[in-house]
């Protein structure tokens, strides 16, 4: 996911240099999307992996 945001982040950059700036924004506005679900998805991972019940191997 992190190499989405880096791209819709450089694609959002260039297309700025450039002068498309409804393009720039949505490009943004994706990589800002993508961003947020992953902390999301890495909170929610983090919880479940703190809630799981410690095994007995001994």
């Amino acid at each position: 996911m992190i190499q989405t945001i880096v791209t819709f982040l450089i694609v959002a950059i260039v297309s700025w240099l450039i002068g498309f700036t409804s393009l720039a924004f949505a490009a943004a506005e994706i990589a800002r999307y993508v961003f947020y679900i992953s902390i999301v998805l890495f909170v929610g991972s983090v919880a479940f992996y703190l809630m799981k019940k410690p095994t007995n191997k001994m």
